[in-house]
């Protein structure tokens, strides 16, 4: 008898399902993707009614044909593809690839890679939503058409492999804004003023000046708080009033995908990337004793907090049984989810709460428990009742001040015994919708006062001034831009963490110390776009694409009707920034000084690292000077274009010791190469020394998202003898250390590539699943795809007229000259 065909996406999802569904079903994986527009063209025919050229994805030839042979011979075919846009996309592919017979496709969806969801879905399957695939596809073409008409505009007016894109340069904009309201911000002094004060019975307590005279407090200088001590040693000190009051704080919901990526951000340092990728491994399946392997979670990429019945009584029942009958609230909290959140999905939960974090330990690796344990931690929790205080406020008076201090003690922890929802830097916790959120600083930990009435007299034991400056708004982390994207309505979940990896694999941004700040680069695209497609850039036009996206899906629009009333303004706004955006290749900036070589003018030109000043008799004479941040002009380089590296601040004050070279005495400049910072002498090329920064720092490092598998703490990425590489944080207790990846996959197994080095110390690039794989090169990989055959990265090379790129594809000759 026939089997059934089943196509999934991944390898461990199809094992899982094949576990679940006997003998009867085949079940394939079609490892994503199977067809996309090619990266070499438009492929999108404006004038045809948006007609779309799909080809094969490289590398999926042989899948197709393995699933053809399977399909032809099947009695049915099963899409069990993600339930999402992007899943029902892949199935509609498939269809069209494999053209099985239409009554034979069946589409079956489950929300979570359990038996008995899956076996549910087999008993009642479907077929493929029309109206996701359209959404989908709308999406496709939409970025297509922006990012492939947008771009080569950059390149022409700014350099090559500069990108735009509907999504990710609204995102950079964000970043840019941040950015510029930072160094518009005026930092203000103030000051606040405590009083230590005793009662007659203990313990003593603190308050703070609250109001003068009835009003705002407002003290700005260190004068004026002195003016206000002497004046406070005077008065008597007395309780004016005392209230308690119960003060209620709510669960949270369970995840949703942009609040399990913040989260994973803040209390796992785990990057949104990485959060999604083990997300993934935990939804498709874990071999889990014997019960064999398992979906743990729910579909990850949500943005709904509903529940389904059966998992809130299994949780309540677990709550009873682990926590006893006074956690568990008289009904089961309901929570609100966003206005365009998909209801037929649910929050992201664990498949059963019994399969507790210390159940499913010792089959899970160290970042697959924390992130599980985090789930399940606050899915339980949003199931349990509110905690209580009783929060006491006592004003205390003297003269013409009012001093306020406030305490909090816990009378019923209620769902903080589970889980405690973690807060950004430079923002305040605020409530969930229709809760109350923390004020007066209650959230910072509790505080006991003594038992006091109105009237008593307190003793001053101590006044106590603090200077304070208020502070700029904080750059964002992966955490608190993913919550800004959302809030703006700026891509769907799904795209969250890819949108931050392409913003830093373009070095638009980078990042300091954890948080995202732009590169001088990220800030030019963002200015020219902004002046040249404003619509396009702004969040709330952003916002709404993605508003009619929902409506083409819910059936209640058109999307070719959309595409054409999107692409009629999109080619208006093209038309007018190929004469309109400006050119700075061809900007010349004039200066007041000369060159040394020849006594020409320098002007200031733009390279790939950013600004220079050049010779304005190029090609003549080559004589470039590195354009320091500071506005220094630094001692003169000879070579062909000045784009070799790019001085940058050192951050030293006129006071602090100035960096000599070791070998000729002259001061040290700080330079960004293509591999990242390094001390140069100021007299190259007469003297070429250099110094990495960790020999001159005492060990600098740069934070990683990577774990020890020796000992679990952070990695942290160092500067050695041949280049960069990763190493434990506790060294030297542990010394473990490995080579650092590349934005560039193996072409072999899609690992990513490192840098190593030969007996001989020379360099080559191999990949990280090293024996498994051996495959090398020789030359240094761009993470750049070849635009002719298509391979998702060109080489590096040097040749006798200089610098070039190339591609390694067999039979592909494409090169090209380095920017």
């Amino acid at each position: 008898m026939a089997k059934s065909l089943v196509i999934v996406e991944s390898p461990a999802k199809a094992k899982t399902l094949s576990k679940f569904l006997g003998k009867g079903y085949v079940v394939k994986a079609s490892y994503g993707h199977v067809r996309d527009l090619p990266r070499n063209r438009l492929a999108v025919d404006v004038d045809r009614n948006f007609k779309t050229q799909f080809q094969v994805v490289k590398g999926r030839e042989k899948v197709l044909e393995d699933l053809r042979k399977a399909a032809r011979g099947a009695q049915a075919v099963f899409l069990a593809t993600d339930p999402d846009r992007e899943g029902e996309a892949i199935g509609w592919h498939l269809v069209q690839e494999l053209k099985p017979p239409k009554k034979a496709v069946r589409r079956v969806v489950f929300r979570e890679v359990t038996k008995r969801a899956v076996q549910e879905a087999f008993a009642h399957p479907g077929s493929l939503d029309e109206r996701k695939v359209n959404a989908q596809q709308a999406r496709r073409i939409l970025d297509r058409l922006v990012g492939y008409q947008v771009s080569p505009l950059l390149w022409e007016k700014v350099r090559r492999g500069l990108s735009a894109g509907r999504v990710q340069s609204v995102a950079l904009r964000l970043v840019v804004d941040r950015e510029c309201e930072i160094r518009a911000f005026v930092s203000q002094e103030y000051w606040t003023i405590e009083a230590l004060l005793a009662a007659g019975a203990p313990p003593e307590f603190r308050a703070r000046l609250f109001k003068i005279n009835g009003g705002k407090v407002e003290v700005h200088t260190e004068d004026e708080a002195q003016t206000l001590l002497r004046e406070l040693e005077q008065q008597r000190f007395s309780v004016k009033g005392v209230s308690t009051r119960e003060r209620r704080r709510y669960p949270v919901p369970p995840f949703t995908t942009s609040k399990l990526q913040q989260e994973a951000v803040r209390k796992l340092r785990m990057s949104t990337r990485r959060a999604m990728m083990i997300a993934q491994q935990l939804y498709e399946g874990i071999e889990v004793g014997k019960e064999g392997a398992v979906g743990l979670i729910t579909y990850m990429r949500t943005d709904s907090t509903r529940v389904s019945t059966e998992a809130v009584g299994e949780a309540r029942n677990y709550i009873t049984e682990r926590f006893g009958a006074e956690y568990v609230p008289e009904r089961p909290p309901v929570y609100k989810s966003a206005k365009a959140a998909q209801e037929a999905h649910e929050a992201i939960r664990p498949t059963s709460v019994y399969r507790d974090p210390s159940a499913v330990a010792p089959h899970l690796t160290r970042d697959q428990l924390s992130l599980y344990t985090l789930i399940w931690n606050r899915f339980v929790a949003s199931q349990m009742p509110p905690a209580l205080f009783d929060v006491t406020t006592i004003d205390v008076e003297a003269g013409r001040f009012l001093f306020r201090a406030t305490g909090r003690v816990t009378r019923f922890q209620g769902f903080m015994r589970l889980y405690v929802e973690g807060t950004d830097e430079g923002v305040k916790p605020r409530a969930e919708e229709g809760q109350e959120a923390d004020t007066n600083g209650e959230n910072d930990g509790e505080m006991t006062l003594p038992s006091l009435q109105e009237g008593e007299v307190l003793e001053l034991r101590l006044l106590d001034p603090d200077q304070h400056f208020t502070q700029p708004p904080p750059r964002y982390t992966e955490a608190t831009l993913v919550k800004e994207l959302e809030e703006n309505g700026i891509g769907r979940p799904s795209t969250y963490a890819t949108i931050l990896q392409v913003i830093q694999n373009r070095d638009y941004v980078e990042k300091d110390k954890g948080k995202f700040k732009p590169t001088e680069i990220g800030e030019v695209v963002v200015g020219l776009l902004v002046k040249s497609f404003p619509r396009i850039m702004d969040h709330e036009f952003t916002a709404r694409m993605e508003s009619v996206l929902d409506e083409i899906e819910e059936g209640k629009a058109d999307w070719l009707e959309e595409m054409r009333r999107f692409y009629g303004a999109f080619s208006g706004w093209l038309e007018e920034a190929k004469t309109g955006m400006e050119n700075l290749k061809a900007l010349e900036e004039k200066t007041e000084e000369t060159c040394e070589k020849c006594g020409s003018h320098m002007v200031i030109r733009w390279g790939r690292f950013g600004k220079f000043l050049a010779c304005s008799a190029y090609p003549e004479c080559k004589n470039t000077r590195e354009l320091a941040s500071s506005n220094d002009r630094l001692p003169s380089t000879d070579g062909g274009g000045g784009e070799s590296a790019e001085s940058v601040d050192t951050g030293r004050s006129t006071g602090e010791e100035e960096r000599v070279c070791d070998e000729c005495g002259r001061p040290m400049v700080l330079k960004r190469g293509r591999y990242g910072l390094f001390w140069a002498c100021s007299g190259y090329p007469e003297c070429r020394y250099v110094l990495s920064p960790d020999r001159k720092e005492g060990g600098a490092t740069e934070p990683s998202d990577e774990k020890c598998e020796t000992c679990g703490a952070q990695m942290v990425i160092r500067h050695g003898r041949y280049g960069r590489f990763l190493a434990c944080s506790t060294y030297p207790k542990c010394r473990t250390v490995r080579s650092l990846p590349l934005d560039v996959k193996c072409p072999r197994c899609n690992a990513p590539l490192t840098q190593r080095r030969s007996k001989k110390g020379r360099a080559f690039y191999g990949c990280t699943k090293y024996p498994e794989c051996t495959f090398v090169l020789w030359q240094r990989p761009i993470a750049e795809p070849c635009p002719e055959c298509g391979a998702s990265f060109l080489v590096e090379r040097r040749t006798r007229q200089g610098q070039e790129l190339r591609c390694v594809g067999e039979g592909c000759n494409y090169r090209k000259p380095a920017a």
